[in-house]
């Protein structure tokens, strides 16, 4: 990318694949990872990786000329300075907050130079502790299927033991039956 850069031509692209990832995404997570070593910088890339979550490290200037038709271009030029990458979630918009909230508390120090900037979710700017504590917080796209199914299910199942309790009820009756006969003789 760093060649692409370099002439007039080759920021237009990348600034256009820029813009086009920011519409795309469900939600977006600016980070600062400054005085993270390599080996750390590759973990959390391989976990944004397996979470589906595309992460570079773009220049500032790119990214403000990509948002500056945006509703939040303008409101994030004091987050957009320094060192900047940028994880874009296309699918589960709490993705890229979770994995940076697990990163910071599982990996120690070199967890804790990785700070997050700011947070994009619907059009909304969230501040860096928004990010950790509600974004993350959200239930996934998994978790959420997995509500819907319990919600469904929960009439069905009732629906269920309605249609059991005459047959069950028979059986206690003949087994109350039983009993009272066995007593008499």
């Amino acid at each position: 990318m760093a060649a692409a850069t370099s002439t007039k031509a080759g920021k237009t692209t990348v600034i256009g694949e820029v813009k086009g990832k920011f519409d795309r995404a469900t939600s977006v997570v600016l980070l600062d990872y400054k005085g993270m070593t390599v080996a750390s910088a590759t973990k959390l890339r391989a976990n944004f990786r397996k979470a589906g979550v595309e992460y570079k490290v773009v220049k500032n200037t790119l990214v403000k000329h990509a948002l500056k038709d945006s509703a939040y271009g303008a409101k994030l030029d004091t987050q957009l300075t320094g060192m900047t990458g940028v994880a874009w979630s296309y699918e589960d918009p709490s993705a890229a907050a979770k994995i940076v909230k697990a990163f910071r508390k599982d990996e120690g120090d070199a967890g804790q130079k990785l700070q997050v900037k700011a947070g994009l979710l619907d059009g909304s700017i969230l501040d860096g502790k928004a990010v950790e504590d509600q974004l993350a917080t959200m239930p996934g796209k998994d978790e959420l299927r997995a509500m819907l199914l319990a919600t469904l299910q929960a009439p069905l199942t009732q629906f269920v033991q309605l249609l059991q309790a005459p047959s069950q009820n028979l059986v206690y009756l003949l087994a109350a039956r039983e009993q009272e006969l066995e007593k008499q003789g």
